[in-house]
């Protein structure tokens, strides 16, 4: 029994972790962005669509234009996603 009870314990310390690296908070001036890596990843299934190569990384020349250009203009081009400021950037 008691070792049941660390398994659960530990497995759920590891999927907490593990859905909190997914989660990546981007401050901003005006709200708080919240961008969740792994549904875009599973609706895009390419990662250069963002990154620079297929092995992901990080995304060279990203800043607050960069983000505006190429998130919104994703999502306005798919026609799913916030694209209004108040839908992405959250007090």
């Amino acid at each position: 029994m008691k070792r049941a009870v660390i398994a659960m314990l530990a497995l759920s310390v590891f999927a907490a972790s593990a859905f909190a690296s997914d989660v990546i908070e981007f401050p901003s001036s005006i709200g708080k962005v919240t961008f969740t890596h792994k549904a875009h990843q599973e609706l895009l299934k390419d990662c250069q669509k963002c990154h620079a190569s297929p092995a992901g990384g990080t995304i060279a020349g990203f800043d607050k234009d960069w983000a505006h250009k190429t998130c919104k203009g994703c999502h306005v081009e798919m026609k799913k996603g916030p694209v209004s400021c108040k839908e992405c950037h959250k007090k």
